[in-house]
């Protein structure tokens, strides 16, 4: 009779049952751990690829504003004697130029976010919503760094008497970034599921460089022009920077309220939308 049971062992031999199981692996700690090594990741990849693989790099922040300040102070200095404040054209143009620019290129860098990073969110721990915060977050510093050395500069060099009030300088640049964050995550969204909508805005956006007060005051307009005017939220954050330089500037019709809703509004539509639609947006499907 043949009975059937496991073999014997050979001394020193390990049984399939005695195998030593893999280790676990590498834990890379908490989820906020995690999220700020993403962070770190995406905000060193955008500095790379922007700023380093240009000739100038960085410079190009203050260059590129620099010159179109001192092209907007030629011009008109050829045409009028005095600015509409002040006595120096670098200074009031600079203090409008650099309130529309960080409108501009925060709405420009967060708008497209997805379409720059979307081969890494092919793993799961970047979303659509890291991209949107590590470009925000880099452009508005660097944006303040170069903002901080012009005006700076300006005022050095012009020998201009400022009076300066930090609060209202801050509160410019609050307003104007929430503003340029929460427009350009809404149209995150937008421009990945209608490309043509991109267009589009870029076609109606123009005009806000001479409806947007960088080189006149609301005031100096006629009412009906002014009462349209002051639709314009980023014309509210010029006109904020302004009487932050400029003791003798009161615009009453600023309205920090009006301006936060609109960027508070935006942002919050564009953050749900970013992650219910998380999938679609990764993989588009045209």
């Amino acid at each position: 009779m043949v009975t059937t049971g496991s073999r014997d062992e050979e001394p020193g031999q390990m049984s399939d049952t005695d195998a030593p199981l893999s280790p676990p692996p590498p834990s890379l700690g908490s989820p906020r751990l995690q999220w700020l090594r993403v962070q770190f990741a995406l905000i060193l990849r955008e500095m790379t690829t922007t700023y380093s693989k240009s000739t100038g790099g960085y410079l190009w922040a203050i260059i590129e504003p620099l010159g179109a300040i001192a092209l907007l102070s030629l011009v008109f200095s050829a045409m009028v004697r005095t600015p509409s404040l002040g006595t120096s054209f670098m200074l009031f143009y600079g203090t409008g130029y650099i309130t529309y620019q960080m409108y501009s290129q925060l709405h420009s860098s967060v708008s497209g976010a997805v379409s720059f990073n979307r081969s890494l969110m092919q793993y799961p721990a970047v979303t659509p919503i890291d991209a949107v915060i590590s470009r925000a977050v880099l452009n508005f510093l660097t944006l303040c760094m170069s903002s901080f050395l012009l005006l700076t500069g300006i005022v050095l060099t012009q020998g201009v008497q400022v009076n300066l009030d930090l609060i209202n300088v801050l509160s410019a640049f609050s307003m104007v970034a929430l503003l340029g964050t929460g427009i350009g995550t809404l149209n995150c969204v937008l421009f990945s599921f209608y490309p043509s909508w991109q267009r589009v805005w870029s076609i109606m956006m123009r005009p806000l460089f001479i409806l947007s007060g960088i080189f006149y005051l609301p005031e100096d307009l006629p009412s009906q022009a002014r009462a349209v005017l002051e639709w314009n939220p980023i014309m509210h954050c010029v006109a904020r920077m302004r009487s932050g330089f400029y003791g003798t500037y009161h615009a009453d019709f600023v309205d920090p309220v009006y301006v936060c809703s609109i960027g508070t509004v935006t942002l919050v539509i564009g953050l749900y939308l970013l992650r219910r639609h998380k999938s679609a947006i990764v993989n588009p499907k045209f």
